[in-house]
């Protein structure tokens, strides 16, 4: 018996991959129970499409969407869904200073999470569209307002399409127009002329999954088309196939709102004082299960016994483990002194929190966000916000990462909404408030607003949020510090992650510190350090703001980290290489500890 002790060959596994069911629809949040036979789902997660802007300008971005099949499941398992909200339509005089529409929720199956839609830019203040699934269209200005960006946080495939440019205010025969917000299948279109805001992006078809039968036919997260302006009754864009709302015209007109259940991002308003911006549509998951057939290997008495030997054999059953997941904090804004960049979201279940039940044999993906670019100047007057960081993700805890610091100089811009917000830029239109943190809400909350935005003479900006501190407000002398971030002992020992970034300073010799847990420092015109430091690596740290604009390069955000506690008794591994698990001494009683400072994959024996 060469085998170790079994007669006959070792027989390797035939396998044979199955759909059981038709597609599971949720059209609101609530938990699906895995089937007794179910090993895969093939899915589709799409989140709440974004609200337009006010006052002719951008349509709201759609809910990210993200598709895959044969995504591994355990069998007769509970796994809560969270179906997105559509960003909610701001009415006349903005609900908002800037009158930027409202971003969409974002939705949630296991590890696969789709990002709220960005909401439309505002008419001339912060009048560029907001980043998300699908970015915003930009609203009206004294120059084409850029749409934001889609596909934040990054993921692959992408999630969704930037939004479109606005027309500016005054053009021949008009007044100005928005552009359409980003769609999953396309990105929304500039401004079609003078009279014409542009058209949501087009959404996307799903059934080459599912079949026939799905809900709008299956087709989802279409933008929403950007709104008109006065005079000269501009027309208001059409929404993207997919659920997008149409954009009002500058003339009585009302903007539509996304449609209910495909991610649709709303129209942006028209100019008329008593008009409203259209809210997003919410999201829905779809969910199709699939079960494995095969014939089963055997192992050999040998192996058996050397790993029982070495302690590799498999655990006994479920292991509870406690974690802490820190996102990708975001860069400073650019420009003549930019906006703190906000630190990726913190959540930990260490110490007293619910612990994570992993299935015994059993590979966990882990991802650990990156840190966002810090903004560029694209020319003399023209600064850029921060790119926001990446989100990390561990099992169903996902934490957001930190909002980009707002550009400085010229019209400015509000910081970004993320796991913490990032600082309003500096600039002498004193309005410019940071972004919000907790976004998306969790509970316990995942990070703090950043500071707003001072102007003369220093034209200080506003400091990132941080993990247990909101991000402190510019003064016309200095840059508003970062928040602090928080101290955890999952490790064995206190360390502090996520500090938000110092905001920049326009003139003068002062600029807002980082905060502790990563955060880098303002950039400081006439002082040390004269630039922008950047976010610390594996703490989630936002950026430093820029300082003026000869100098003016925001820094990039700190990457985020992921550890994993488990038990002594526990059998776990990490890789790639770069990752590591150690096991702490007393009085911990040997508890193992996987800290992930790149993504990879957690392993239970």
């Amino acid at each position: 018996m060469a085998n170790g002790g079994i007669i006959g060959p070792i027989n390797d596994p035939i396998v044979s991959v199955a759909s059981t069911t038709s597609a599971i629809t949720f059209t609101s949040s609530g938990t699906y129970t895995s089937g007794p036979q179910a090993k895969f789902v093939d899915y589709a997660v799409v989140a709440g499409g974004g609200s337009g802007g006010l006052d002719g300008s951008g349509g709201g971005g759609a809910g990210g969407l993200r598709t895959g099949t044969n995504f591994p499941i355990t069998v007769a398992t509970p796994y809560p869904i969270t179906v997105g909200a559509g960003g909610t339509g701001s009415p006349f005089p903005a609900s908002l200073p800037s009158g930027q529409g409202n971003t969409g929720t974002n939705s949630i199956f296991s590890s696969i999470t789709s990002a709220g839609g960005g909401g439309g830019g505002g008419a001339v203040t912060c009048g560029a569209g907001k980043t998300g699934g699908s970015g915003g269209g930009g609203g009206r200005g004294t120059a084409p307002n850029a749409g934001g960006a889609g596909n934040t946080p990054t993921v692959s495939p992408s999630q969704g399409n930037p939004g479109g440019n606005s027309a500016p205010i005054p053009t021949p025969g008009g007044g100005g127009v928005g552009g359409g917000g980003g769609g999953a299948g396309a990105a929304g279109s500039n401004y079609v002329s003078p009279l014409t805001g542009g058209a949501g992006g087009a959404g996307s078809n799903v059934t080459p999954i599912f079949g026939p039968g799905l809900p709008n036919s299956g087709v989802y997260a279409g933008g929403g088309g950007g709104g008109g302006a006065g005079p000269g009754g501009n027309l208001g864009g059409v929404g993207g196939t997919g659920g997008g709302g149409a954009g009002a015209p500058g003339t009585p007109g009302v903007a539509t709102a996304g449609t209910a259940n495909t991610g649709g991002g709303g129209g942006g308003a028209g100019s008329n004082p008593t008009q409203a911006s259209g809210s997003g549509g919410s999201g829905i998951v779809i969910l199709q299960e699939k079960t494995i057939t095969f014939a089963p290997g055997v192992w050999s008495i040998n192996d058996a016994y050397n790993y029982k030997k070495s302690g590799t054999w498999t655990n006994a059953g479920p292991v509870s483990v406690d974690y802490l997941v820190v996102a990708g904090g975001a860069g400073g804004g650019g420009g003549d002194g930019g906006g703190g960049g906000g630190a990726g979201g913190f959540r930990s279940s260490f110490p007293g929190g619910t612990k994570i039940s992993l299935t015994a044999v059993t590979d966990f993906p882990i991802t650990v966000g990156a840190g966002g670019a810090g903004g560029v100047p694209t020319g003399p007057t023209s600064g850029v916000s921060g790119s926001p960081g990446s989100p990390s993700i561990f099992s169903t805890i996902t934490s957001a990462g930190g909002g980009g610091g707002g550009e400085g100089g010229g019209p400015a811009s509000c910081g970004v909404s993320g796991g913490s917000g990032g600082g309003a830029g500096g600039s002498s239109a004193t309005s410019r408030t940071g972004g919000a943190g907790n976004t998306p809400p969790v509970s316990p909350p995942q990070g703090s607003t950043g500071g707003n935005n001072a102007g003369a003479p220093n034209y200080g900006a506003g400091g990132g949020g941080g993990a247990g501190a909101v991000g402190g407000n510019g003064t016309t002398s200095v840059g508003g510090p970062g928040g602090n971030g928080s101290a955890n002992l999952i490790s064995g020992s206190s360390v502090t992650y996520a500090g938000g970034g110092g905001g920049g300073t326009g003139s003068g010799t002062g600029a807002g510190t980082g905060g502790t847990g990563g955060g880098g420092a303002g950039g400081n015109s006439g002082g040390s350090p004269a630039l922008a430091t950047a976010g610390t690596v594996n703490t989630g740290g936002g950026g430093g703001g820029a300082p003026n604009q000869a100098l003016g390069v925001g820094a990039a955000g700190g990457s985020g980290v992921v550890i994993i506690r488990a038990p002594s008794g526990a059998i776990i591994s990490a890789t790639p290489g770069t990752n590591t698990v150690s096991t702490l001494p007393a009085p911990a009683g040997g508890c193992k500890v996987a800290t992930f400072t790149v993504s990879g994959t957690l392993t239970t024996g």
